[in-house]
């Protein structure tokens, strides 16, 4: 008895080889939603090909210093353009062992990927530290120094003390060896898992932020000055 579509379609869920006896068997198999479902699947193996690679691209920094240092922390911040709310840092310890696709820039992510891949970092990260500073201490310090603040704390923050730290486009005063790395998120692994914990943990926070001061569109805005923020300073 043959399989129906939607039963090939479930299957093929679980294939991974393109020599795979039941794929082989499926692309011999005229029905238009078979042929249908093996187009897809393969447009399925060739995205994640692509996230395969880029996560090798995006590795070689970590890879480079593996040879001298074994816990190496990705640092990166969120909060330095809007024009409320607080800077967040990250710092994020990845496991060489556990491959994490996906990772980028948090900003080319959409809401739903950002999320997922903020679980996946927490689960499975060797460390993750996050660092706060407030509106009001940004206002003291200029928010240079403020971010600064945030990404020694994030440091400070993990229950690991890391040998290196790689940072986005900003040089610590720090013990810990680094390197300063501009557009890291785009480069690194580690930082770009810090740019996504940085993200999301600050966009939750603006959410509460909306709940607390209503009328300003935090929820949607994040604090950014947009066309939304921008007339509801001028009318509240």
């Amino acid at each position: 008895m043959k399989m129906t579509i939607n039963e090939i379609k479930e299957r093929l869920q679980y294939v991974t080889d393109y020599e795979d006896e039941f794929l082989l068997a499926c692309q011999a198999d005229e029905r238009k939603g078979v042929q249908l479902a093996v187009k897809q699947w393969q447009k399925r193996q060739v995205a994640k090909q692509k996230l395969y690679d880029r996560y090798q691209r995006m590795n070689q920094l970590e890879e480079n210093y593996a040879t001298t240092y074994s816990l190496i922390a990705g640092i990166d911040e969120v909060g330095r353009g809007p024009l409320a709310g607080p800077v967040v840092a990250a710092a994020v310890i990845l496991d060489p062992d556990k491959q994490i696709l996906g990772l980028n820039d948090s900003k080319k992510l959409s809401l739903a990927k950002r999320v997922e891949l903020f679980t996946k970092i927490k689960k499975e990260a060797v460390a993750v530290g996050i660092g706060v500073v407030s509106a009001e201490e940004i206002d003291k310090y200029n928010i240079l120094g403020a971010t600064k603040i945030a990404m020694k704390k994030a440091v400070s923050n993990l229950n690991k003390q890391p040998e290196l730290l790689l940072v986005d486009a900003v040089q610590l005063q720090t013990p810990i060896p680094q390197e300063t790395i501009i557009k890291g998120d785009l480069k690194s692994n580690s930082i770009a898992a810090a740019s996504i914990i940085a993200k999301v943990t600050r966009d939750e926070m603006m959410v509460e932020y909306s709940r607390e001061f209503p009328g300003y569109g935090f929820a949607n805005n994040a604090g950014y000055g947009t066309k939304e923020h921008l007339e509801a300073m001028k009318r509240l």
